[in-house]
Order: structure tokens, then sequence, then C-alpha cells
């Protein structure tokens, strides 16, 4: 056994508050054999519990997780969703999942037949057959496929590069695929074959590509991310692709692509020094040895370029010859003048204290703005007219509800895809088309392609928007879903807290699924909690909970926690809070910092250790958002660190800690040594490790099924109405 291991289960073992001891650092170790030995024997306590719980709605007293885990695999597995689409040519693809087929099918088929309630689908690629074939573990990561030189003249789509990676997590392999013959191109006939490592391959014509990976000892930054950007030409060992450019190894990762619109074809270097902290550089292939460009924008400032447009999203106030853009806007200009020091600006976007813009579709022609209003979406649409001058108006004004666009193509015409979904409003896909726009005609008619149909039972529910008062006086807006008769209820009802509150990512309105089936049909009420770290109100929400802020982020979920209580939504023996990632370090905190607010915490894929957080795989690239705590910065970073704020005489709520073996972007040993230290204070805890599913938790339906139907019955069993053991 390993002489770091707990000597007795009893006895409390904490780490130092100043973080300058870690009994459980031994559990760090993830495929150790004594941390896997600890991992499988939670494993079957959690699942012995809560696979006992029973079911409350089963006459004969059946279990519950049983149930859920079948509702929740049906829904996932469900044949009449909608198959998300990217269209590349004549054809739209998608990567499919069913019960049939857990690992996924890669398939394609035209717009004419996916308007079709059942489309004919093309297989291009089976993943379960190929991990029959090759015994592997593969999961589906994505592909892109290379524009062809004769797409005009009618030159079909042939060549793609498809990403698989083992178990779910994040470093994946990259193959070539022949999309006429079907079948992989092998390495030995000239394929283009990126062993596995965080990086990637992109297309630059049917020779030539981009190259990030991991090329031996020293071209990795200390986030595990790559360093270097390499041409690779083909026929040439991956060793000897010839090298562009190189980062600093405290430097977050480089990437490298090309833009291969037509007459417009461009190369971009990335240098991320940090999250939201970039360099951006053209790059000119046109002599032996490229040249970089860099364009000279402020590092907090993201930079884009579609056909003559720069697209420019400052997140602090610009300056630009006496104008000043702030920060949140979108700004527009040519981009060739922009780099030959004569810019032209245009503001698109102002964001105020209630609006923030949301995302940005580029069409041909147009520009499409999703912009949030307290959290509500709308849509406005620009253009250029004859003279050069931008042209707003709002766009499908009659839609409610989280509206989302995307281009169909955007170098071919102005279609896009427009998705409208809602808490209880099943998913509605659109095609609409912009192309009378520009000449100030009316956009096209909106046709439905594909809707689903409800999941969970909805009547009698109802979706409300509440604001909490923080602990500094601010607003935070949060959703709640519960039953129009709630308020009637003597019994105090179920209600499950969901929040994340971290870079930049904001939580809107989106159908429940799975949520409402096993929460809300069953009598639970849902709360979705705005909280400042995300990007609700625009950069100013997400900068406002930084590093030395961060405590403001869970005064935040915590003055939703008592607005809840406050209003007599519920009691806190009924009320729990759900968090991932860096959602988790934030229920993390609940269970630390607010322990009296909840009847139960779930915890997943988290962080907790923020001492080690920068050491442990992708943490380094972390630190502008939390801290960096081999520094001074220890001294706030400490404060919010769960792991280190667990003391012996608090009387913490029941909880559930989640992650994965295969999760390479946030460690498990977080999870696990936190499950230790509550474990040897005497504490309700209990933790579950799904063995695949990188960071995601979970690699299939079936395993996403399971994890899912194990939190709900912790929940049920906690702070809900189900309870003892199954016959």
């Amino acid at each position: 056994m390993n002489d770091s291991a707990p000597q007795d289960p009893a006895t409390v073992s904490l780490p130092a508050p100043d973080g300058s001891t870690d009994p459980h650092q031994w559990l760090e170790e993830v495929t150790g054999e004594d941390a896997l030995a600890w991992v499988h024997e939670r494993n079957d306590r959690a699942e012995s519990e809560l696979d006992q719980v029973v079911d409350p709605r089963d006459a004969g007293g059946g279990p519950l997780t049983a149930a859920l885990q079948r509702e929740i695999r049906e829904i996932l597995d469900a044949k009449d969703r909608i198959p998300g689409v990217v269209m590349r040519g004549e054809y739209l693809y998608n990567f499919w999942t069913d019960a049939e087929h857990e690992r996924g099918l890669w398939r394609r088929t035209t717009l004419e037949s996916y308007r079709l309630e059942e489309p004919d689908w093309e297989i291009l690629l089976d993943v379960d057959a190929l991990n029959e074939a090759e015994g592997e573990d593969w999961v589906w990561h994505g592909a892109s496929l290379l524009r062809p030189a004769g797409l005009a003249e009618g030159e079909p789509y042939r060549h793609a590069l498809v990403d698989l990676s083992h178990g779910g997590s994040d470093a994946d392999v990259s193959r070539e695929f022949d999309l006429e013959t079907l079948s992989f191109v092998p390495e030995s006939e000239g394929g283009f074959v990126r062993p596995e490592a965080k990086g990637g391959l992109s297309w630059i014509d049917v020779d030539t590509v981009w190259v990030s990976t991991d090329f031996g000892e020293g071209t990795m930054t200390t986030s595990g991310y790559a360093r270097q950007a390499r041409l690779w030409r083909r026929g040439t060992p991956l060793a000897e692709a010839q090298l562009v450019h190189e980062i600093a190894e405290d430097d977050m990762a480089v990437f490298a692509a090309h833009d291969s619109t037509p007459e417009w074809e461009r190369d971009w270097i990335i240098e991320a020094h940090a999250f939201y902290d970039t360099t951006l550089h053209v790059v000119d292939r046109s002599a032996q040895e490229p040249t970089l460009r860099t364009v000279e924008v402020p590092r907090d400032l993201e930079a884009n370029a579609h056909r003559d447009l720069g697209i420019f999203s400052p997140r602090s106030d610009w300056e630009v010859e006496g104008t000043t853009f702030p920060a949140g806007s979108l700004v527009v200009g040519d981009f060739a003048r922009f780099q030959a020091g004569e810019p032209e600006l245009h503001m698109l976007f102002e964001p105020t204290d209630s609006t923030s813009l949301a995302d940005m579709t580029i069409t041909r022609s147009t520009i499409v703005l999703s912009i949030l209003e307290d959290v509500v979406h709308r849509l406005e649409v620009y253009h250029r007219d004859e003279h050069g001058n931008w042209v707003r108006r709002d766009l499908y004004p009659e839609l409610r509800g989280s509206i989302g666009v995307a281009a169909v193509d955007a170098d071919v015409d102005d279609r896009v895809w427009v998705t409208v979904t809602g808490f209880l409003e099943p998913t509605t896909l659109h095609l609409g088309d912009l192309a009378e726009v520009p000449a100030g005609g009316e956009p096209g008619d909106l046709e439905v392609i594909k809707s689903t149909p409800a999941r969970f039972d909805a009547e009698g529910l109802d979706v409300s928007q509440h604001f909490a008062t923080s602990d500094d006086g601010t607003r935070i807006p949060y959703f709640e879903i519960s039953r129009v008769d709630r308020a009637e209820s003597e019994e105090p009802v179920p209600t499950l807290l969901y929040g994340y509150g971290g870079f930049e990512i904001s939580l809107t309105p989106g159908y429940l699924g799975a949520i409402g089936k096993a929460w809300l049909e069953r009598g639970g009420t849902y709360v979705l909690a705005n909280i400042r770290g995300g990007g609700e109100y625009g950069p100013r929400w997400h900068q406002a909970a930084l590093t030395e802020n961060r405590h403001r982020a869970y005064e935040d979920f915590s003055s939703v926690a008592r607005d809840l209580l406050e209003r007599g939504v519920t009691d806190r023996d009924h009320l729990a809070v759900r968090g991932g990632s860096n959602g988790g370090l934030l229920t993390g905190n609940m269970v630390t910092r607010y322990p009296e607010l909840f009847g139960a915490v779930v915890i997943q894929v988290p962080l907790l250790d923020m001492k080690r957080y920068s050491h442990l795989l992708a943490g380094a690239s972390w630190m502008a958002e939390y801290g960096d705590p081999d520094t001074e910065d220890w001294e706030f970073v400490r404060t919010f660190s769960p792991y280190h704020l667990l003391r012996e005489d608090v009387r913490y709520p029941p909880t559930f800690l989640l992650t994965s073996t295969r999760d390479d972007r946030v460690h498990p040993g977080h999870a696990r040594k936190f499950a230790a230290a509550m474990e040897s204070l005497g504490a309700d805890v209990r933790s579950w490790e799904n063995t695949e599913g990188g960071h995601g938790g979970a690699a299939t339906n079936e395993q996403a099924a399971r994890m899912n139907a194990l939190m709900y019955a912790f929940l049920w069993s906690t702070i809900g109405d189900a309870g003892g053991t199954s016959s």
C-alpha cells in the first residue's frame, strides 16, 4: 500500500489551512492502484446506497434509480431528436447517437431529405464498428472538411480530418478520412495522422495542414497544450513539419487555422497567453519562410475577419484615434485599412446596464446580433447600403425564448439556421434567408424544418424571473420553474438551484428535457441563477468576480438561495444546489461557506483544491480567472478553496461528488480528496467516479443516464419524498 494513504478512516484528516500539508495528495495518482481501489470502494458504496432508494410513484416500492435511469436514457436516445447539422457543399453532416449506436454514427444527407420526417442518411463512419474492429474505446470529437478548390464548378468535398478521443478525454488523435471511399487514409499511404495529444490539425489545401500538437520534450505549455504551430506537408514525417511559430512555455496554447473563403483566404496564428488574453497574427505563406504580422489590438480584445470586414469585440474600453469603444461593444471596419494603420471603424452594438451581446453570426452580406436584455433574447440584423453605411433592423421579433442563429454557409449565401427553445418549450429549428435584406427587402419567412416533442409533462408548470439582492447591493437575476399552485402548498417544495458563474459563460433558458422528467414532473422546483462571473451582462459581469473578487459569485449564489427561502419557495431542508467544473467550485463553496442554507449539495467534475489546481492538468490556464496560488494571491485564493475551508466543528449538508477518471481537464483528484477529507470528519458524503467520460463525465448515453439517475436519486432521498430501501 502507498505509505501516504490514510491510516485510520475515523481519524480527522484535513489539509493545513495554509496549504502546507495535504494528507490526501496520494489520491492524485489518477490510475494508481491504491487510488483506484479507493475509487471503486466509494463507487460501490454510493451505488449500494442509491440503488436502494424507493420510487414513491411506484406502488410496488420499486427502485427509484432504475426508473430514473430508464427514463433519462429514453430521452437521450430518442430517435425524434433534432439532428444538428453543418452544411458543406450539397450535404448536411451530422453526428448521431442512440440506443443502437452508443458511440455514434457520422452521416450526411441533403437539405431536401433533411426536411422529411425520416431523412435518408448516408453513413460515413460507424464509431461502434470502428471500436470493435480496432479494439479501441474511441469517442467522437468532430470532423473538419477541406473546401475543394473547384467547389464552384461542382467538385465535391472529399477530404476530411476526423478527431477521436480515448474514453472522452480532451487529448485526441486526428486521422484523414476519404469521403469517396469512406475509409481512413493510412499513414503509410501519405494520410495525415496526428498521434494522441492536446492539439489539432487544420486544412490549408489537399497536401498541407496546420498542426499544433506534442512534438516531444519542451513542446507543450505548463497548461498541457501545444506550444508550436507548424506547417505539415503531405509525405513529410510529422516530426519534420516546418516550425512557423512557438509561444512561451507559460502561455496557455497556440492555435493555427486557415480561412478558405474564396478570394479572401487567410492564415491565422493565435497566441493564447491565458483566457481572454491573446495575440492574433496574420500569416504570410508566400515566401519559403512564412512571416507573421500582428493585429495591433489590446490583448483582451477578440478580433477576426470575414471577407473584407474586420470584426472587433473589446473586453475593456478601447480607444482608437480619439474614439472610445466601450467594453462589450461590437466594432467593424475594413480589415485591410485597419492593418495599414488607417482604421475606419463603426460600432454596431453598444451595451447598456441591462443589455449585452450574446452572439454574432456573419452571413455572406449581413451580420446578425443576438442580444440579451436581462437574460432575454432578441435579434438584430445589419447590412451595408450602397454608400457603405450600416443599416440596422429588428429580426424575427415574433420569436420568444432562447434564440440561436448560425449561418448555413457564410461564404455562399445569407441563409441562417434559427433555433428557438425555452425551459418548457421543446426546441424548434427554422431555416431563414436574409438575401433580400441588403437590398432593403424583408427577411424571408422562417421555415420550420424540425421540432421535437415534449419529453415531460409541463402542465401546471410556470416560468418566472426574479431578482435577488447580493451582499453589495447588486441585482442578481434568476429563473424559477415551478408549479403554478406552489404558493398554495402547505408543504415545502424540493428545490434544485443550479449555477456556474465563470469564464463569461451565460446561462440562458433551454428545454429541460431530462431535468424536467427527473425533477419537475415529479414535483420539484428548478432554479437557474445568473450570477456574476458569467456573461449575462457582458464582460463587466464576468470581470466583477475575477481573482480577489471571486467571493462575489458565491455571495450572489447564496443571495439567490436566501431569496428563495424568504419568498417561501422552499425551506433549508428542501433546498439543494448543483454545479459542475467551475460550478463545482461554486457548490463546493456553498458546502463550506454556507452549510446552513442547504439540505443537499451536488458537486460535479469540480475544482476544489485551489492550492494545487494550477499544477494539475489544465489548471495553469485558469490563473487569470482565479489567481496564482504560488504567489501572494494565495491570501485571497485560500478564501474560496473548499478543500482548505473544511472544519471539524461544522455540520455539513449531505454531499454527493461525481467525477471522471478520464477527465484530463479538471483533475479527478479534486473530488477524491474533498470526499476523503469530508469522510474523515464523519460528514454525510458519498462519491462516484465514472471510468470514462472526460470532462463531460460520461462517454455514452448509458453512462450519462446512470450518472444522472444516481444524482437525482440522491436529491430525492435527501430533500425530496423518496427514501427507504426497495423490496
